[in-house]
């Protein structure tokens, strides 16, 4: 087989490229274009998007950002790993953790962090056979980001 290759996604025309293997794992974004314009958002601010394929074809992708804060210091913090459905099971997402941890090695961070929802078993699954562990819980609360007039 062809060795996966993996490919920064810095543009709008790969972002919309991208978008049909991120709506597995995002299925509320509503279409390419509003996506491509988030992740611009998103790399002004530090976010890093990565493909990882064959050829033309996108069959992974990992969002990651470098973060420091007082209780871990400097670490990698993974925002989206997801691998298109057809693809499963076959050592992509785990090469996509093995490309960020990479990159986390090289950026001197401590650590490699993700959340994942409580309902998605087969991701803490993964994670767990990735050598990953679990140290918190998150909490979250929505704010009425709504008119200021």
């Amino acid at each position: 087989m062809t060795p996966l290759h993996f490919t920064a996604v810095t543009n709008e025309q790969d972002c919309r490229h991208c978008f049909a293997v991120m709506r597995e794992l995002r299925p509320h974004l509503a279409d390419a274009a509003t996506f491509a314009a988030q992740v611009q958002r998103q790399i002004h601010d530090g976010y890093r998007l990565v493909a990882a394929g064959y050829a033309d074809t996108a069959i992974g992708l990992i969002g990651y950002r470098i973060q420091e804060n007082l209780m871990s210091g400097r670490f990698l913090f993974v925002d989206d790993l997801v691998v298109r459905s057809d693809y499963r099971g076959g050592a992509v997402g785990a090469q996509l953790l093995d490309f960020v941890r990479d990159e986390a090695r090289a950026r001197d961070c401590r650590q490699l962090v993700l959340d994942t929802g409580l309902g998605m078993a087969r991701a803490q699954r993964f994670y767990f056979r990735q050598g990953m562990l679990t140290r918190s819980i998150g909490f979250y609360e929505d704010l009425d980001a709504g008119d200021a007039t």
